[in-house]
């Protein structure tokens, strides 16, 4: 029934806008966590090692999610709809990112030491000798690349699949989140175990980063940026993140910079207060936008809840 399945991206949507998150005890993306840190260590052989890791672990998430939705499905259509929307609350996230970036952008008017504090809960880098107009481009970066990452992603996979089937789609959902947070734990120079899951990190955040970018600048009013943006995108050297960022910086006219890794040159400034804040309203415009193209395509699509086969969760 695509009326479940619409109703699953709601309810989703409702739960993040009044939890923000589920409890840390009992956070799925937490719990993958737990999986995932015994890989953290050296290895002889790093790379067969995150590759094992980066094709294992996300399919085992996938394939435990896909199949609780199906299990509630054969209860019930709405069980599963049910199953679908905590699914998508947990591997998806507005509220909180919203909420960490608005404290970053206030505080930076009154108390920049803590903003530096506040910053650190929302960005991977030093903010000890960072200036206000530095902390609040960081800041709005972040929301830029985390709209992409931590929602966009998840909804986008979701919505791809559910013609199919309501379970594949939690599942599709749930194997986004994982990779991205295997990305997040072991994607770093530093981690030779780190490479394979980075890699794959980028290939599947490639379609989601620049979907951002055309939300951002649909909410912001401003479709014709996109074809300026191209440029300043592909300065980061991630191959994904620059798209929302650069879009970001281009319809405020404001510079965002990691000092001594890129410029965004989008205006000469950095962002004062208010266009920060503007910064955090096209995040949220731009992510409820997300979540209301999943609800819709949900909705037109002819989702069939109970039509996976055992076979394929045999697999796992």
């Amino acid at each position: 029934m695509p009326v479940t399945a619409a109703v699953a991206v709601v309810a989703a949507a409702v739960l993040d806008r009044l939890f923000a998150e589920p409890p840390g005890s009992v956070h799925p993306v937490a719990l993958f966590g737990r999986l995932v840190a015994p890989f953290d260590r050296e290895w002889s052989s790093p790379t067969v090692i995150g590759a094992c890791a980066a094709f294992t672990l996300p399919a085992l998430a996938a394939g435990v999610v896909a199949a609780a939705t199906w299990a509630g499905s054969l209860v019930s259509p709405w069980v599963g709809a049910t199953v679908a929307a905590l699914v998508l609350f947990s591997t998806t996230s507005l509220r909180m990112l919203l909420d960490a970036t608005e404290a970053v952008v206030s505080a930076t008017a009154s108390d920049v030491e803590a903003a530096r504090t506040e910053l650190r809960a929302l960005a991977g880098r030093d903010p000890a000798s960072l200036s206000a107009g530095e902390i609040r481009s960081a800041a709005v970066e972040s929301a830029a690349e985390n709209l992409a990452d931590g929602l966009v992603a998840p909804l986008l996979a979701f919505a791809l699949v559910v013609p199919f089937s309501l379970p594949l789609a939690t599942g599709a959902a749930a194997w986004v989140k994982a990779v991205n947070t295997l990305d997040s734990m072991l994607g770093y120079h530093h981690k030779p175990v780190g490479r394979v899951p980075a890699r794959l990190d980028d290939a599947t955040m490639w379609l989601p980063a620049r979907v951002s970018a055309v939300l951002l600048a649909a909410v912001g009013g401003s479709p014709s940026v996109l074809g300026h943006v191209g440029s300043l995108a592909r300065r980061p050297a991630s191959p994904n993140s620059g798209w929302p960022m650069a879009t970001l910086a281009v319809l405020l006219g404001t510079r965002l910079e990691k000092p001594g890794h890129y410029c965004l040159d989008g205006g000469p400034d950095f962002p004062d207060s208010e266009t920060a804040a503007r910064g955090v309203r096209l995040v949220s415009r731009a992510g409820l936008s997300a979540f209301a193209l999943a609800g819709v395509v949900a909705w037109l699509s002819p989702t069939r809840s109970v039509s996976v086969p055992v076979e394929v969760f045999a697999w796992f």
